[in-house]
């Protein structure tokens, strides 16, 4: 027998991580964008030790990305390892933490740096905990690394703070190792789940060659990837790092083509989970060659990554995840079509602003109002699945 969550414990929206946190990540950026934009037309300053510009980078990868990557991790930890998932009073402390770390960030000026460093770095650092504990307690060792990008965030993000006062041992190490990471578990879980939803799909459909994933090709992928993006943190311009990335995006431009994403092109809820390897794909290859040549611009790469497959990629799973976890058929509406044509866009005109000489200004408020679009709308058309038990009354 089915009951509903409110009946016997928590409502709904603390009944499970990804409803709290991807409403976050939903809210927190166009508000973050928004106000970076704002800054950046203006000329006004935070009341932050970070620059405006580092406190973009910083609130798009420890707020933004660290509360969907939350909400995804916590949601999934449950699948792998058959506990309850973290809910109730554990699920908002989370929330209290990230929420606090944002205020911290936001007016670190005004805080001595150890306590604004500290409230900050609470987030990742629990986070980690939380997921670690979780899966070793169901001994699921399979996933024992999962929770590793959490920690590796977390000095990450010490290194942001220690780089306002002089103290980090390299400029830039810190958020470049974030985005190290982040792309890492991009890759990581997106490695498991594309080709998997993808054959599923594809065998429903009578497909007779579904995706094949060599798992020499696929481990090659991933080493080459994550060694060449942990080493790019640390050298960000040495050729053999460039040479790596290089080949790691040729690997793994293979590995994609095996996936066969092109047949699913009439799912765009699946679909897109493509587009977003792609982008990493892409990403992966531009910041090599930035580091081999000029014609080839750091920040192309580096939008490539982000605003293309971290936006992408969070997007596509947050809306997945949204639907399958609410009871809903995993088929993408109309709204939901429009959140991936106006991510891609974003993505595409956000890259193209890094080529655009005297229009890289006007291209890149284009790319922030459509990023800043695409999350409204997730805000507007999932925020009530969020909030709201699942429609076929099954707890969670």
């Amino acid at each position: 027998m089915t009951v509903s969550a409110t009946a016997t414990g928590p409502g709904p929206f603390w009944s499970v991580g990804f409803r709290p946190f991807f409403l976050l990540a939903g809210l927190w950026a166009p508000l973050a964008l928004g106000l970076w934009i704002s800054l950046f037309v203006t000329g006004a300053k935070l009341p932050s030790r970070f620059d405006p510009l580092t406190w973009h980078i910083h609130e798009m990868l420890f707020g933004f990305v660290l509360a969907a990557a939350a909400g995804f991790m916590l949601t999934a930890i449950a699948t792998w390892t058959g506990r309850r998932p973290v809910h109730g009073a554990t699920l908002k402390s989370l929330v209290v933490i990230w929420l606090l770390g944002r205020i911290a960030c936001l007016v670190s000026a005004r805080l001595p740096l150890w306590l604004a460093a500290t409230v900050d770095l609470a987030f990742p650092v629990t986070l980690c905990a939380v997921a670690a504990r979780e899966i070793i307690a169901a001994r699921n060792w399979r996933n024992v690394m999962m929770p590793v990008p959490f920690a590796v965030m977390g000095i990450a993000d010490l290194l942001m703070h220690l780089d306002v006062t002089g103290r980090a041992p390299a400029v830039g190490l810190g958020w470049r190792l974030a985005l190290a990471a982040v792309v890492a578990l991009l890759s990581a879980v997106g490695g498991r789940i594309v080709p998997a939803f993808s054959r599923n799909w594809l065998v429903g459909r009578g497909a007779t060659v579904p995706p094949v994933e060599p798992k020499v090709l696929s481990r090659a992928a991933l080493a080459t990837l994550h060694a060449g993006l942990v080493a790019w943190a640390f050298f960000p311009a040495a050729p053999a790092v460039a040479v790596t990335l290089v080949i790691a995006a040729i690997l793994n431009l293979w590995r994609l083509a095996g996936w066969r994403g092109w047949l699913t092109r009439s799912e765009p809820l699946l679909f897109v989970l493509h587009l977003g390897y792609a982008w990493v794909v892409l990403g992966a290859g531009l910041l090599g060659l930035s580091m081999l040549t000029a014609a080839a611009p750091i920040s192309a790469a580096i939008h490539a990554l982000t605003a293309g497959a971290i936006g992408t990629m969070v997007l596509a799973v947050m809306t997945r995840v949204t639907r399958g976890h609410t009871g809903r058929p995993l088929q993408a509406d109309r709204g939901t079509t429009a959140i991936y044509a106006l991510i891609t866009l974003a993505g595409l005109i956000r890259v193209g602003a890094a080529l655009g000489g005297a229009y890289s200004v006007v291209l890149m408020e284009a790319a922030a109002t459509l990023w800043i679009l695409a999350f409204l709308l997730f805000v507007v058309a999932y925020g009530p699945m969020l909030v709201r038990p699942r429609i076929d009354a099954v707890s969670g």
